[in-house]
């Protein structure tokens, strides 16, 4: 059997295209995103453009196979962070705007990128702001379909 009639399971530096579905893994199970009935997703194993907890369980996966599995908080998108609540002087914000719990709103960075931060409370005098990420503190419950896995040709030896 040749090198290249091997069926291929998912390496380090893979191109991988896959169906996939995520949903809080709690009581409520509730589904957050999925291309099960769209279109599937692809990207390259290890160009950090997915969850390290993620990826970590798609090692070996090949072309076909189905797999449900849980990603802990720790290896997903981290436990909420205290310091990531920001105080505010509500005189710092527009009085057109009409603050809202839960309202996300956007802000500049000092590198000029844009930040989105929860609105977690907020009174004549302050606002409070979350800046974690909305599903940080949360495990989370992936189920995956391959669809393709090919060699990364950046990355293949001559």
């Amino acid at each position: 059997m040749s090198k290249s009639a091997l069926p291929l399971g998912i390496g380090l530096s893979s191109k991988v295209t896959l169906h996939f579905s995520i949903a809080l893994d709690d009581e409520t199970q509730q589904e957050l995103d999925s291309t099960f009935n769209g279109k599937p997703g692809a990207f390259i194993m290890g160009d950090g453009s997915l969850l390290p907890g993620f990826e970590k369980r798609l090692l070996g996966m090949q072309i076909g196979e189905t797999q449900i599995f849980k990603v802990p908080c720790k290896e997903g998108f981290g436990e909420r962070q205290d310091a990531n609540m920001q105080t505010m002087k509500r005189s710092d914000f527009d009085d057109s705007l009409e603050l809202e719990k839960g309202l996300v709103l956007s802000f500049a960075q000092q590198d000029k990128n844009e930040l989105p931060g929860v609105v977690a409370d907020f009174d004549d005098d302050e606002v409070h702001i979350d800046f974690n990420h909305p599903l940080s503190g949360h495990d989370l419950l992936f189920k995956v379909e391959i669809i393709a896995v090919e060699p990364n040709p950046e990355t293949e030896e001559s």
